[in-house]
Parts: C-alpha cells; structure tokens; sequence
C-alpha cells in the first residue's frame, strides 16, 4: 500500500490522478455536509481498520483542529464571526499546523489517518456556500498541501455522505446546539453539497460515494464491503 501525491503545475488545478510520490502509511477522510451522519461512523470504521491492519497503527483526528493550536482555532472557526478570507486563512493555517505534527509524520511511520474532514471540506463550504473563489482555494491547497518536488498531498480514500440538504437539516435539528455553520439556510447547504459532488466528479478514483439517505446499518454494511488497497 502506497499513499498517492499528486503532481500539479503553479498555474493549472492540481492534477488528483497523476500518482507521484509515496507514503508508507494510508491517509482517509470522512466527508459530507453537517447532519449527513459521517461522524456516526467514523470510530467502528477506525475499529474495523485495526481488526483488518493490525500491524497498522490507527490515528483519529479531525479538521478543523487535530492538535492543540489547531483546536484553538476550531472553537474561532466554529463560532466567531469573521471575514470570509480570514477564515480560509485560519483553516489552511490550522491545516497546516495539522499535516505538519500529525497526518505527515503519521503516514511516514506506516499508519493509518482517519481523519474527520479535510481539504474538500474547505472548498465545499468556504468555497461552495460561502462563495470564496475556487482559484484562491486552490492557491491555499497548494501552498499548505504542496512539498519542494512539486506535488499535493491528498488523501488515498475519501468517503463522501451525501444527502440532500433538507434530510440533513431535519436531522441535524435534533441534536447539540448548533455552531455558526450549522446555523446557516438550506440553501447554503445544497451550495456546499453541489461543491462537494464537483470535487467527486473531478477526482473519482479518490472519492467513495455513500447514499446517506439509507438506513445506518445499511450505510455500515456498505462500509464493512469496502474495498481498500492497503
């Protein structure tokens, strides 16, 4: 098993099929729009892993946030207002931070990232919903993402919950308060989902698709099939 980097030019979007460069370890992360149910499956996912890796140690984490600094900014993220670009900023920044003391390190010593949201994230809902320019985006993933030979670190599997915007807001109303994203429209959120089935489309071989409109046992069951080339 083999971690993909992705080779990309300075002046073009990165190219997320042209396989560069190799990690030891394998790099997963769980996407969807806030009450799509990812997080309702991520640690008997972490467990399965284990039970089928268990010569691979399995680390969790989550953006934003992951380390200490990085979850500093999560609580500024979550809830303070803030100019777009200041928190595209901040997330790329606490990315960064995030990569730098735990995913890069992790992957180079042979383990396995689980790791709840990444970069997609950030194009779906500062990007997507709050309308912040692909291009910048880009230019971002680059530069946090990017290393001296010229490629991106991506993720080897991304599992992508997608619902339709009104299912997922009916089911986050009956659960914790919810924080500055959480509060947005319905609109917002299909905006967000609608970016999130571009970057699907743009890099199939990376993404894994799950109807989340399906039962938890269903969803889990499809899961336990999945197949990954470790």
């Amino acid at each position: 098993m083999n971690l993909p980097l992705i080779a990309i030019s300075a002046n073009s979007p990165p190219n997320r099929n042209n396989m560069t460069e190799n990690f030891p370890g394998y790099f997963i992360s769980f996407e969807g729009i806030d009450g799509a149910g990812k997080s309702t499956h991520i640690d008997a996912f972490c467990k399965l892993m284990q039970e089928c890796y268990p010569k691979h140690e399995v680390v969790v984490t989550r953006e934003p946030g992951g380390t200490p600094l990085g979850e500093q900014l999560r609580g500024l993220l979550l809830d303070a207002p803030m100019n777009l670009e200041t928190e595209a900023l901040l997330m790329f920044a606490a990315r960064r931070e995030h990569l730098a003391q735990v995913i890069e390190p992790a992957l180079a010593a042979g383990k396995i990232v689980i790791s709840d949201r990444f970069t997609d994230a950030s194009f779906a809902y500062q990007g997507g919903g709050r309308g912040l320019s692909i291009a910048k985006l880009n230019d971002l993933e680059r530069w946090v993402q990017g290393r001296e030979n010229g490629t991106l670190l991506q993720p080897n599997l991304t599992i992508l919950f997608d619902l339709p915007g009104e299912v997922a807001e009916a089911r986050r109303s009956k659960v914790r308060a919810p924080d500055k994203f959480e509060k947005m429209d319905l609109n917002f959120f299909e905006k967000v989902r609608q970016e999130y089935l571009r970057r699907a489309k743009e890099d199939p071989q990376r993404f894994h698709l799950v109807d989340a409109t399906q039962t938890p046992e269903a969803i889990w069951d499809g899961l336990q099939a999945l197949k990954i080339n470790f």
